[in-house]
């Protein structure tokens, strides 16, 4: 080509690698941050599965130890307010409630390849969001006796 047609022509973006530094400069498509999500929310699920172990076991050992698991949210524990660790629960119900609901939108999308556009991801996404909003808010309000 010349020198005339390629200073003519319109210069194309440059892609480079993505850093991590640059991600919250970026324009987060509805889809996709739900899938970023996803992936948060099991990582979120798999380091607290020592708490969530913990709970289990003191809520189903005996009477007292159900009594310990009800006093560690209402009094407190480990020099902590119960307030904090009603919140912490609160994070595992939305992790859980979020990777069930956004996993079972993506097995939907990967059986049904051939049904999926953009428009179908945009408008799953939004349903994945309401649905985990509203439901980690019911649940939420029962977590913080509201009901």
């Amino acid at each position: 080509m010349s020198d005339t047609a390629t200073s003519t022509a319109k210069s194309r973006p440059e892609f480079r690698n993505i850093e991590f530094s640059n991600l919250r400069t970026l324009r987060w498509p509805l889809a996709s941050l739900v899938s970023g999500m996803h992936r948060v929310s099991g990582a979120i699920m798999f380091f607290l599965m020592p708490f969530i172990i913990w709970m289990f076991d003191t809520s189903i050992s005996s009477e007292i130890s159900f009594a310990k698991f009800k006093a560690a949210f209402d009094v407190g524990m480990l020099g902590l307010p119960g307030f904090i660790w009603k919140l912490v629960v609160l994070g595992l119900i939305w992790a859980y409630l979020h990777h069930f609901i956004a996993g079972l939108r993506h097995l939907w999308m990967d059986t049904h390849h051939e049904q999926v556009s953009k428009e179908f991801g945009k408008q799953t996404g939004a349903v994945v969001m309401v649905l985990v909003l509203s439901l980690t808010v019911i649940l939420g309000a029962k977590l913080f006796g509201l009901y």
